[in-house]
């Protein structure tokens, strides 16, 4: 696990900068105060759910997660279960960390924590980059981690979010911290009878076109009854223009960049 850096006082703030990132993430500040470990039974419920879900990891690995987690709970019952499966390594941490939420009845607190996080990824569009940086030393990872805590809140009474930053700093998986926030929202979603509706387009969609493409959605076979459509709009200038629409299980690609792609491999295909 990682420790918390020597001589710091709980509670105390600085305007200090990382000394060892690379210049180009210099603007991030040193935090001098130490956040409050993760409680057992968070730190336990979170490796317990990971570690059942998790893809399987070399050996050396697993044999220093099973020495850190060796007092881990049992397997969990299926009222623990997320709602929906996701895939990938963010959707395989997000899972882990809605398990350990429900087994200790944290799902609402868990969900305020990450809004809190999402918040600050929206603040700074450069967080994302700054922990995909390969060249980040445990000491930056850690210095990260406590920054991070301090935008959590008190809803994280458990200690399981916190648990889930150190997990990921450990793990080398930060860079993955944003997808493991959207993915929790969407089982959250699922446990609320919602159903996400993502809209990618190259520039920010007027109210008029959103709520059109809500409209048509909601007459579809995707929202049954019962449940509420969520539609959650996204901008990304690499499409080019167009769309793309995400529901459940299915991705409708309309974007220029997509037929563009398409175009360019027929010509090559044909050439």
């Amino acid at each position: 696990m990682l420790q918390p850096v020597d001589g710091a006082e709980p509670g105390s703030e600085t305007s200090s900068q990382y000394p060892h990132l690379h210049p180009r993430y210099s603007s991030c500040p040193i935090p001098q105060s130490i956040s409050p470990l993760p409680t057992m039974s968070a730190a336990r419920a979170f490796s317990t759910a990971f570690r059942a879900g998790a893809p399987r990891a070399p050996i050396a690995a697993r044999y220093a997660a099973t020495r850190s987690y060796a007092a881990a709970a049992g397997p969990t019952g299926s009222a623990n279960k997320p709602p929906i499966a996701l895939f990938g390594v963010d959707g395989t941490y997000a899972s882990a960390l809605y398990t350990a939420a429900a087994k200790t009845n944290a799902l609402d607190p868990t969900a305020k924590s990450l809004q809190n996080l999402q918040a600050v990824f929206q603040k700074d569009p450069k967080l994302n980059d700054i922990l995909h940086a390969p060249s980040l030393s445990v000491s930056d990872k850690q210095q990260i981690v406590q920054e991070l805590q301090k935008h959590i809140g008190g809803a994280d009474k458990e200690g399981i979010v916190k648990n889930l930053l150190n997990t990921l700093a450990q793990n080398n998986r930060l860079g993955v911290l944003q997808g493991v926030v959207e993915k929790f929202s969407v089982l959250m979603g699922a446990h609320r009878g919602e159903v996400e509706l993502v809209v990618t387009s190259a520039a920010p969609l007027d109210n008029r076109t959103i709520s059109r493409l809500e409209a048509a959605i909601k007459n579809s076979q995707y929202v049954t009854s019962g449940q509420s459509l969520k539609v959650v709009p996204k901008v990304n200038p690499e499409i080019r223009g167009g769309l793309i629409v995400e529901i459940a299980d299915r991705t409708i690609d309309l974007s220029v960049s997509s037929k563009m792609a398409k175009m360019n491999k027929l010509l090559k295909d044909t050439l």
